[in-house]
């Protein structure tokens, strides 16, 4: 694995301000899957909870999870957004081993949540907002275990297993805008806000929010420009982080690093990194095929009756203040279009 040139953290503070940019992802406890009855449970034996839907055998239709939606929204008003009077799925098409059906399900020009924020309240008591773009739904992907090789990764792996026990599992993603400002604060600011994601949902009860088993995980992407310059430099994303202390340093990290590359007047360029917690450093990842977006047809047929909004922000507990400052003004509500023989 190689090494790549970096400076000091305080080097590249000196020169330059990092952009930053999150997307979390939450696992959501329902008793079964997105779109199936298939049951949603973790640790169970490889390929057991699947059924034809998560595996897209032909003839089979998907039926949304009403749970899931209200869980949905349950996160969207904690997280200070509209919801959607309607929303749509998409399928996200792209060929991996770990999608049997060639295509994830997901949200795309109209997610179920959008335009919030989360005050997040830093060690010393400084409060610094972060913007939330969209918080949409989709379904997980099957797990891959690379075997062989030194690191885990399917580069130098000799065979790769795979389990669809998790494919078809609710997620929410959590997409904020970009975070400028933070300055030498990125990497701590990084951390807290991960921790205030991971004690919403789990204090809504819709997540176990266990991040060693892959409840919660993060994106975390990072570009620097020189300091006075509006536009923003080239942006690395480090996939799958699974710890708090991990996004930390995978911040601190890759701001060291792309401020050495920077230096070097060589470009930075834009890719996905793998973090690795024994060196504590990322590296190059192998690149997934690059998804394309078909959106699907909307239904015509009106749910109005049914306005999971507003049950969903009667019945959810009352979030934390610390380390989120309440939130002021009133949250708007609306309706999703489903199928009333939705799963649980």
């Amino acid at each position: 694995m190689s090494t790549d040139a970096i400076l000091s953290f305080e080097e590249a503070m000196e020169k330059y301000d990092p952009v930053l940019g999150f997307e979390v992802h939450v696992e959501l406890n329902t008793k079964t899957k997105m779109f199936s009855s298939a049951p949603n449970v973790f640790g169970d034996e490889p390929n057991t909870n699947v059924n034809e839907v998560d595996l897209g055998m032909p003839g089979v239709l998907p039926v949304v999870n009403k749970t899931a939606v209200e869980s949905s929204i349950k996160i969207g008003l904690a997280l200070n957004c509209k919801i959607a009077e309607s929303c749509r799925f998409a399928r996200k098409n792209y060929f991996y081993p770990d999608t049997p059906k060639n295509f994830q399900t997901s949200q795309y020009d109209e997610p179920i949540a959008y335009d919030g924020y989360l005050d997040i309240e830093l060690s010393d008591g400084t409060v610094f907002r972060v913007e939330i773009e969209r918080a949409h739904m989709e379904e997980d992907a099957g797990k891959l275990t690379h075997m062989g090789g030194a690191t885990g990764r399917i580069q130098g792996a000799d065979y790769s297993l795979v389990d669809y026990n998790r494919s078809g599992v609710p997620l929410v993603e959590i997409v904020t805008k970009p975070i400028e400002g933070a300055g030498s604060r990125a990497p701590e600011l990084a951390k807290a806000y991960v921790a205030a994601v991971r004690e919403i949902v789990k204090n809504l009860g819709v997540s176990d929010a266990k991040m060693e088993r892959g409840n919660v995980r993060c994106d975390a992407n990072v570009s620097l420009r020189p300091h006075g310059r509006e536009r923003f430099g080239i942006r690395s994303e480090t996939k799958n982080v699974n710890s708090l202390r991990a996004v930390e340093h995978a911040v601190r990290y890759e701001i060291q690093r792309h401020a050495a590359v920077l230096d070097s007047g060589e470009p930075v360029i834009q890719e996905t990194r793998h973090w690795h917690e024994d060196t504590r450093t990322t590296t190059s990842a192998a690149q997934s095929p690059t998804p394309t977006t078909t959106a699907t047809s909307r239904s015509r047929t009106s749910f109005r009756s049914w306005h999971p909004a507003n049950g969903s922000k009667n019945s959810a507990p009352r979030c934390p203040s610390r380390p989120l400052r309440a939130a002021s003004g009133s949250r708007p509500t609306g309706a999703i279009r489903t199928s009333s023989s939705a799963t649980s």
